[in-house]
């Protein structure tokens, strides 16, 4: 029996072959295939008599087949030419290079056609139309708004269509209604199985809007209901440790009072935020975003100092060995003046001993041979690079230790309320006082030479550079685009021979890229041609350019993040972004840098602008993106997660909705 979490492979015999190319599209169950929605439909709903048409118009012609053949224009091209008819006159039907067509249509046949009327040698005739053999039932590819769907080499709108309309119709038991009634009604939301009828095959555009409507309410509520669920299982089954902040305050204030520099207002509040959490006898599942730069690090040793005045261990777990060290010695730098034990484990190395009260490295702290005596307090920065599995085996290190969890990728408002929505959410919208802005330019063409001169110039007086390209290699659909292979060596052969540059892409090991920006770091190099695998936080405060090739192929979010790789230290810095594009849109986006520094506001634009899945570049690891809804919806989201966090105490009272998320749990991604 099919259900909507029936895997494609196993719903046909049609179906499985094309499994692998649905999988393409996302689509890999019942489920997904019918939230595959269109992206525009085509108007095929003008049903006109023969005798009516006009040429220019768009109509829908049902008919009779009287003739069907091919046939040889003057030059040589090979048509397929149809005379049709019904009760009020007789139509040419012309189609270019179909020559399959004889074997479909044949004379007597009854035939639905929708296209373009046009004049053809004097002759009205119907050019190239959609065209349908009719029996009984209802069209699905002529005389209705037809859905056009996102498509992939050998998987057409038409055969998507075909299928979609199969699943719908022969399977109307998969269809039950899982919102409670009193939802539909408050918010006058269509039934489940009318706007999967009404999103694909719609009776009028006002009821195509209304399903997606409904659709997108769903996809939002129930991520949110199952956000709501997890945040409420972890505070009521989840027993941790609570710290007695009141009674290390003179500590805490001696620290503060040692700080090498003032904090932020912003940085104050969410360490307010934080504290609060570690009061709670629930361990704390919070988000700190805050801008590359913004002094995330000193949030979490505050609280990190905290877990050591209360007898208990921590954790700072880094993406790369480059960033940990870098952890390493600002933590220490900030707390082993008070007798805290730190130590650093990488792949390449070990800690010095046992006996330390913070450990901060890579994915090696995940090591069965590490152990801890009394871990209380783990923080992951860039959160969004690890697995929830790798996450989930840091907390399994302790007894339920508090977690606070780091990222500097900008986030959209509504995008944190849809995606973290089972996490606390701390923002740091605030830089230090005295960082200078990365001046940023998006230079014309004309004057990339002069733009190299001046690069060079300031490298001679002791600068360093990054050129930041979006490929490794050149590929034949985008022979455009700089790719940094071929970049680097353009630029070392005949832009700046007497420099001396390296290479830095995603395909080298690991500890090939730690070496390179470990030696660009220690001024071996003045230039670092580099993918964006450069993005995630190092501090080098020598570097003040950073070009970005094709600036066009990121997100003003990932643009941000490449900008805040300079200005790490006392001297001005400078953002260079060069395009081929001449897309007036594409310019303004791009010269939106020029005067926007807020990371979430440049998100935001970017939300605007581009949409959701374009906003980061590329889709971040383990992140569910939305299939219908929109995450620039504000009111649905909040109407969606409002509802969701009524609901979510008293979810036994709707066994229907309750099924729904179990048939769902699992599936999707989780990113806490």
């Amino acid at each position: 029996m099919v259900n909507l979490q029936t895997p494609i492979a196993q719903n046909g015999r049609a179906m499985k072959m094309y499994a692998s190319r649905l999988e393409k599209l996302g689509i890999y169950t019942i489920g997904d295939f019918l939230q595959h929605i269109p992206s525009r439909y085509e108007d095929f709903s003008l049903i006109t008599p023969i005798v009516k048409v006009q040429p220019g118009e768009i109509v829908t012609v049902r008919a009779t087949v009287k003739q069907m053949k091919n046939l040889f224009t003057k030059t040589g091209k090979r048509i397929q030419e149809a005379i049709v008819f019904d009760e009020t006159g007789e139509l040419k039907v012309i189609w270019f290079n179909q020559q399959f067509l004889t074997r479909v249509i044949h004379e007597g046949d009854k035939i639905s056609l929708s296209g373009r009327v046009e004049f053809n040698n004097r002759h009205i005739v119907l050019a190239a139309p959609e065209y349908e053999i009719t029996t009984t039932g209802p069209t699905i590819h002529t005389g209705r708004f037809v859905p056009i769907y996102p498509e992939t080499s050998g998987v057409s709108s038409k055969w998507l269509r075909r299928q979609v309309y199969k699943i719908i119709y022969e399977n109307p038991e998969i269809f039950i209604e899982y919102l409670p009634y009193s939802i539909l009604e408050k918010y006058e939301l269509m039934g489940y199985k009318e706007a999967i009828e009404q999103i694909h095959f719609p009776k009028s555009l006002d009821l195509a809007n209304k399903a997606k409507n409904r659709l997108s309410f769903d996809e939002i509520f129930l991520l949110q209901l199952t956000a709501a669920q997890k945040k409420q299982a972890w505070k009521k089954m989840t027993k941790g440790f609570s710290f007695d902040i009141k009674k290390y305050e003179k500590e805490i204030q001696i620290f503060w009072e040692h700080l090498p520099f003032s904090l932020t207002g912003a940085q104050r509040r969410v360490i307010r935020e934080m504290f609060e959490d570690l009061g709670k006898s629930h361990p704390m599942n919070r988000l700190v975003q805050g801008d590359v730069g913004s002094g995330k690090t000193v949030v979490a040793a505050a609280g990190m100092y905290l877990a050591f005045l209360s007898g208990f261990q921590s954790i700072l777990m880094a993406p790369t060995q480059i960033l940990a060290e870098q952890h390493f010695r600002t933590v220490q730098k900030l707390l082993s003046p008070f007798n805290v034990k730190i130590e650093l484990i990488t792949g390449n190395i070990k800690p010095k001993t046992n006996d330390f009260n913070i450990l901060i490295g890579t994915h090696a702290i995940l090591s069965e041979k590490i152990t801890f005596k009394n871990l209380g307090f783990v923080a992951i920065d860039e959160q969004q690079r690890f697995g929830v599995e790798q996450r989930a085996l840091l907390r399994e290190k302790g007894n339920n230790p508090h977690v606070l969890t780091m990222t500097a990728t900008p986030i959209p408002r509504t995008v944190a309320l849809t995606l973290y929505g089972d996490l606390d959410l701390s923002v740091i919208d605030e830089m230090p006082v005295g960082r200078k802005l990365v001046k940023t330019w998006l230079v014309p063409n004309v004057k990339r030479t002069s733009g190299y001169t001046w690069i060079e110039e300031k490298i001679k007086e002791g600068d360093q550079a990054f050129i930041v390209c979006p490929f490794i290699e050149e590929s034949e659909n985008n022979t455009t685009i700089k790719a940094a292979t071929k970049e680097f060596e353009r630029l070392q052969t005949d832009v700046f021979p007497h420099l001396k540059l390296a290479l830095l892409h995603g395909k080298m090991k690991a500890k090939d890229k730690d070496e390179t920006l470990q030696a660009f770091k220690n001024k071996q190099f003045d230039i670092l041609v580099a993918t964006p695998v450069v993005e995630v936080g190092i501090d080098i405060e020598n570097a003040t350019i950073i070009v970005v090739e094709a600036a066009e192929r990121f997100g003003l979010a990932q643009l941000h993040q490449l900008r805040g790789r300079v200005g790490r230290g006392d001297k001005q810095s400078y953002c260079l972004l060069y395009t081929e594009s001449s897309n007036a849109m594409t310019q303004a986006r791009l010269k939106s840098l020029e005067k926007i520094y807020n990371g979430a506001e440049l998100a935001e634009l970017d939300l605007k602008m581009r949409g959701a899945g374009d906003i980061y570049g590329t889709q971040q690891s383990g992140w569910r993106m939305l299939k219908i809804a929109s995450f620039s919806d504000v009111v649905l989201i909040e109407k969606a997660k409002r509802e969701a966090e009524k609901i979510a105490n008293e979810l036994n009272k709707y066994p229907l909705l309750e099924q729904k998320l179990q048939e769902i749990a699992g599936k999707e991604v989780s990113p806490d």
